[in-house]
């Protein structure tokens, strides 16, 4: 059960990717080139990834996959956090997404065994 609320809540994410871009391309670090291609890309790789997920036979792979995207948006999170056109948001969102990060990863990871 745990895995479909999961794979639901990627798709969900990345589905919001291409219904509020604006958010995603506020949090892109100014030295990553191509923010709004990234921003598709993130927005695809978890809604994909988040289908995967529901799957009992691509689970694993799909769990992996979400490691890797995580660690891959961690920069976007961290410059969320300290970054100056941020500092009217409560710190205890803008930081507590870090830790956040290692929960989510912690979670995907259950899932990585087949």
């Amino acid at each position: 059960m745990g895995a479909v609320i999961m794979g639901l809540l990627y798709i969900g994410a990345g589905i919001n990717h291409f219904v509020n871009p604006r958010f995603y391309l506020k949090i892109m670090p100014p030295y990553l080139p191509a923010h709004a291609l990234l921003v598709s890309l993130s927005g695809v790789a978890e809604v994909l990834l988040g289908a995967a997920l529901l799957v009992p036979a691509t689970r694993s792979w799909a769990a992996w996959g979400i490691i890797v995207l995580l660690i891959a948006v961690f920069p976007a999170n961290l410059y969320m956090a300290y970054g100056a056109p941020f500092q009217s948001i409560s710190p205890w969102i803008r930081w507590g997404r870090l830790p956040l990060q290692l929960v989510l990863i912690g979670w995907a990871y259950y899932y990585t065994r087949p």
